[in-house]
């Protein structure tokens, strides 16, 4: 739990530091994408339940954590229980997995498969153009499949998230807050991959 006070103080810090460089910001950065990805853990202990006896205080700790590291709690913990239930059955593929391929289907692959595939391994691909599109992009929308407490999840979480981001943009700017929040993403998703 102490690494919430830690990463909203760096957060402080890399305001100042943006206003005198951003080369300043970059260590802190990393320091927060530390973590930030520490908060993630603490947000995926949450979602199993096994952070607190409490279910109501890993409910309440999950969002907060969730809200910080731009992922809604309830979604991604459906999502990640349909990961746990077909994770390596090759037959029930796809469920926050990284894409796989056995060889024999990526023999039989057309060329332009095979070459997505190699391209979905590159390591730039895998640590911070994934990432960033896994956090940014992908967690603000919810599954056709999913109940509708857990769509309400993505919808209530990009709310607080556009509050959260127009309060910073009136203290800091938008550009500053981009700056930030991107760097501090795309450090702690390629840690966390």
């Amino acid at each position: 739990m102490n690494s919430f006070g830690p990463y909203l103080l760096l957060w402080v810090a890399m305001v100042y530091a943006l206003t005198v460089s951003y080369w300043l910001v970059l260590p802190l950065a990393i320091l927060a994408a530390g973590f930030l990805a520490r908060i993630f853990i603490i947000f995926h202990d949450c979602s199993h339940g096994s952070f607190f006896k409490s279910k109501r205080a890993n409910q309440v700790i999950g969002r907060i954590a969730g809200l910080l590291n731009v992922t809604p709690y309830r979604h991604w913990r459906w999502q990640h229980g349909l990961h746990h239930g077909t994770s390596g059955d090759l037959d029930r593929r796809g469920s926050g997995d990284i894409w796989t391929l056995t060889v024999q289907e990526n023999l039989e692959s057309n060329l332009r498969k095979r070459v997505a595939y190699r391209l979905a391994r590159n390591p730039f691909v895998l640590l911070v153009i994934a990432p960033l599109y896994l956090f940014v992009v992908h967690h603000r929308f919810s599954s056709a499949a999913a109940a509708p407490r857990e769509r309400q999840s993505v919808r209530c979480t990009n709310l607080a998230l556009l509050a959260v981001t127009v309060l910073m943009c009136v203290v800091m700017g938008l550009r500053s807050f981009l700056l930030i929040q991107l760097t501090v993403t795309a450090f702690a998703g390629a840690l966390g991959v």
